[in-house]
Order: structure tokens, then sequence, then C-alpha cells
């Protein structure tokens, strides 16, 4: 691998080694403040006044905010083991590490800043990261992750518009934006599941390894592309409602297969491993939900919606973190036993947001803080457990 020089690597702070250290460790303690004050602003305990208005923060920021701090932390950390070459570190790292916690800044005290300068800060991190990605991609060839750089070009225009949104009055420009940064990061999580959960599995259990079915494979991932180009470009107007519905009940129906096919039963002794699983379970479950509600049936797309978010994003990026930072920090793949209680909760928070709310619709305000308690507890205890990992060398004094 071609790292710099071990000296001058022991020299680095640790926390600005590798992205995963700073971007998990911000973006996990960012999520449970931000989501803690949305819970004080449903309750009525404060009032917030962030940049254009309440609604709009907590949407953006738990995408743009949190999600994507996370998503860019995994990638230019990955990108090392893709490539054999170095990834964004030192000053770099710091960089983007600033300017994501600037746009988190503007956003949440930034009402009285012109637009341009808060969309300026926000929109400029994921295109950086994206150049950073796809430097060492492109100069060793790799044409498999090559796809990750357009997905983070299209979530900036998810962004951009949502700007545009607020420039124009437009609530519907807004939620388009919102909305199809879900499709996409649904994608990403579909895609990345699919390539490490059967290795993961496999390895966790010592068991063989899935393999994958290539026509299964093309029809989930082409149903969820074809689920973004439907909604980006508004063709929702123009298609019948049973055509949309069919559409999320394949997609739905061909990752419900993948998942079934990796064997969650097997994994219940290896909390790394059944967190994921469930986790992965909530994409079919929040797509069957869709494909419901554009079948008429009564189910809203906040709840449908959540699925996605506090279902399948919450967990997934809970229990990612969990593991990868243990790995890149050269340690057992054994997090602490709290680790457990907070995959729970974090699931907890995923049903209280979704499921009760439907059944006991009288009681949605207990269940949405329920959700917001269990959500920011589970983030908290991340950050806890894995504060003295992320800030400290590797115990094997290697690089990272």
């Amino acid at each position: 691998m071609q790292i710099s020089d071990l000296a001058l690597e022991q020299k680095l702070t640790p926390l600005l080694r590798q992205a995963y250290r700073p971007m998990f460790l911000f973006g996990a303690a960012f999520s449970a403040i931000a989501m803690l004050l949305w819970g004080l602003v449903l309750a009525d305990y404060i009032k917030l006044s962030p940049f254009n208005n309440v609604m709009f923060w907590h949407s953006h920021e738990m995408i743009f905010g949190f999600v994507s701090a996370i998503v860019i932390g995994f990638l230019l950390t990955a990108v090392q083991n893709w490539t054999g070459l170095r990834a964004p570190h030192g000053n770099t790292l710091l960089f983007i590490t600033v300017l994501w916690l600037a746009g988190r800044i503007v956003l949440l005290f930034g009402q009285s800043l012109p637009l341009i300068m808060v969309a300026a800060i926000d929109l400029s991190f994921l295109p950086i990261c994206a150049i950073l990605l796809a430097k060492p991609l492109i100069k060793t060839g790799q044409q498999r992750n090559l796809f990750f750089i357009p997905v983070l070009a299209l979530l900036t225009i998810c962004n951009l518009l949502m700007y545009i949104g607020v420039a124009y009055q437009r609530y519907d420009i807004q939620q388009l934006g919102s909305q199809n940064a879900v499709w996409l990061i649904t994608l990403l999580m579909t895609i990345v599941g699919g390539r490490v959960l059967p290795m993961f599995t496999a390895n966790g259990t010592q068991t063989k390894k899935t393999e994958p079915m290539v026509w299964l494979d093309r029809i989930a991932l082409g149903s969820l592309w074809l689920i973004f180009v439907v909604h980006i470009f508004t063709l929702t107007n123009y298609i019948p409602a049973y055509a949309i519905s069919a559409l999320f009940a394949i997609s739905a129906i061909a990752i419900a297969i993948r998942c079934a096919r990796w064997k969650f039963w097997i994994t219940v002794k290896v909390p790394l491993l059944w967190s994921l699983h469930i986790a992965y379970w909530f994409i079919p479950i929040g797509l069957a939900l869709y494909s419901a509600r554009y079948a008429s049936f009564a189910i809203s797309n906040s709840v449908a919606l959540h699925a996605l978010t506090a279902g399948a994003m919450g967990s997934m990026i809970l229990s990612m973190m969990a593991r990868v930072s243990l790995g890149h920090s050269g340690r057992v793949l054994k997090p602490k036993a709290v680790m457990s209680v907070a995959f729970i909760l974090i699931i907890i928070a995923a049903i209280s947001r979704t499921a009760l709310v439907s059944i006991w619709p009288v009681e949605t305000t207990h269940w949405l803080m329920l959700g917001v308690a269990a959500w920011c507890l589970a983030y908290l205890l991340y950050v806890i457990a894995y504060f003295p990992i992320l800030t400290t060398p590797r115990p094997d004094g290697r690089p990272g």
C-alpha cells in the first residue's frame, strides 16, 4: 500500500488519520444533538429558529448533515482499501471536517444569513469529497467503484433542489430534493449491504458465503434506479398509481429475497451481524409500505419514509459504524456489550416512529418522544463507547 512514512503518520493527530474517525464521531454526535433538539421542539419545550424553518432543518440535516457525513466517512476510508493509495488525511481531512461542521452551524444558526451563503457552504461539501474520492479511483482504474461519484453528484443536486425550494418558497421542490435523496441513499445501502453482508455473515458465523444471483441483483438495483428516475422527474404525475405501486412491490420482493438468502437466523449470537441484517430488512419493508401507499392503502408518506430513514438508515449506519470503527482501527470485531443495547434502542426508535404511530395514532406524541429518546440514547452510547477508539492510534501501530 502506498502510504506515508510511518514516522510521519504517527505525528498526525489520530482523529485525522482516516475519514471514518472524525466523520463517524462528529456525525453520530450531531445526529443525537439534532434529534434531541427536534424532540424538544415537538414537545414544545423550546422554540428553534434555524435557517428557513424547523421542518426544513430537520429533514435537511438528518439527510445532508448526518447521513452524508457517515457516507463520506465510509467512502473516503474504503477507497484506501480499494486502491492501495493513501486516503485523505491530515490537513485535507481537517478541511473537509471543518467544512462539514460549518454547514451544520450555518443551518442551525443562520436564520439571518443570506441564502446564497448558507447554500454555498453546505453544497460544497459533497462535490469536494467526490473529487477526493474520484482521484485514487481514476488513478488505479477502479471502474467498479466509480459509480459512487455520480451518486454523490445526484445527492448534491437533491440538496440544491431543497435550496431552490427555499428561494422560491416552494415546499414541493424542497420535498422533491429530500425525498429523492432518500431513494439514492436507499440505493447506496442496498448496494453496499449486498456487497458486505454475505461476506460479514460468512466470516462471523464460519459458514459458507452466499453467492449473489446476478439477475436478482439487477432487478433489485434496477428497480431502485427506476424509482429514483420516476420521482426526480415527477413522472408520478403521468404514470398510473398502480404501475408505481407494482414497481415498489417488485423492488421490495427482490430485496427481501436477497435478505432471506443471507440467513439472518444464523446471526442471532453475533450483534454486529444481526443488527445489520435487521437494518437491511427495513429496506424492503419501507418499499412495501410505499407500494401499499400507491395502491391506495391508508399509509402516510411519513410512516413509509421513516421506515427507510429511521429504520434502514438509522440502524444500518449505527451497525456499520460499530464494525468499521473496530476493523479499521485494528481492533477485534467484538464491540462492547453496551452496543447491543444501542442496536436494540435504534430498532425501538424505528418501530415507534413507524409501526406504533400507525397502530395507536392517538398516542402519536408519546411514540414520537419514545423514538427520539431511543435514537438519542443509541447514538450517545456509540459516541461514548467509540470515542477512545476514534481518537487514539491503532494498537498495532499501523497507519490509519
